[in-house]
């Protein structure tokens, strides 16, 4: 997504930053407990998270900026009281093809101990490894949950739930009703032309290719990796299919039909 993203020059998007971890950190220096929580109010605490968005991104003369971080969607309160206008785009995808996409990382690392997993005892399988990334606080379990939340939080209208398989299957459409979400006006991505990779950032989670994007948006088929227990227990996960009673807006395939465990031929709608 911020690959495309970044190719209108109005726009700045890349991968994570690390600006909500910082947020984080900074709350949790000034909060009841710490020996500074009684120096800094609350008034002074938002000038201070302010800052530290501009100081980011001082240098950064784009007219609107994208930051990236999965923890947006379960920081909400704190973001929409610095920024009442800003909005969060969600590209989701199904759970059991994340899990496929991250195996099969793995995999082709064969000769690497990826940071993503903190034991022998959790890279040690394929069932032990997609427990660990399902878990509240990991990997893909942490987003999950945090989306969840979002979705029926008093902000939902704030975010637009962006399906990754419309995104390869439709890209001009999808892109188009992002653009009209954000308010801005459209620019003519090149889609047969989109380039990002970011070899250092994976070296060091010992995942090489993690953030390397294919040139075409295009859908790629493939049959998973996953075997079939797994894959069918995660494919039943996808609840932004059926959002019942939440505000927040969709751009993703109607109904909730489980996938086969081959990647799906376009045939959903908008």
């Amino acid at each position: 997504m911020g690959a495309v993203l970044r190719q209108n020059p109005r726009f700045h998007a890349g991968m994570s930053s690390p600006v909500a971890s910082l947020m984080e950190g900074i709350i949790s220096q000034v909060s009841a407990g710490s020996e500074l929580s009684a120096m800094v109010n609350h008034e002074q605490r938002g000038r201070i998270l302010r800052g530290l968005f501009d100081s980011y991104y001082a240098g950064n003369t784009a007219d609107v900026i994208f930051d990236t971080n999965r923890a947006w969607t379960a920081q909400l309160p704190a973001l929409m009281t610095l920024f009442p206008e800003s909005k969060v785009i969600c590209c989701v995808r199904d759970v059991a093809w994340v899990m496929d996409s991250i195996e099969r990382q793995f995999r082709a690392n064969a000769f690497e101990n990826t940071r993503l997993f903190n034991s022998h005892a959790e890279r040690s399988t394929v069932y032990t490894r997609v427990e660990a990334l399902a878990n509240a606080n990991r990997l893909v379990g942490f987003p999950w949950h945090a989306l969840r939340e979002a979705c029926y939080s008093e902000f939902a209208d704030r975010i637009v739930i962006v399906e990754y398989d419309l995104v390869t299957h439709r890209p001009k459409d999808v892109f188009k009703l992002i653009y009209e979400f954000l308010g801005e006006p459209w620019f003519e991505h090149d889609l047969d032309n989109v380039v990002y990779d970011a070899p250092e950032f994976d070296a060091q989670l010992g995942l090489d290719g993690l953030h390397r994007v294919h040139r075409k948006v295009e859908p790629r088929s493939r049959p998973t990796i996953l075997p079939p227990d797994l894959f069918e227990r995660y494919s039943k996960l996808a609840f932004w299919r059926d959002l019942q009673k939440s505000k927040a807006y969709r751009i993703v395939a109607q109904g909730g039909e489980q996938q086969d465990a081959t990647m799906p031929e376009p045939k959903q709608k908008i």
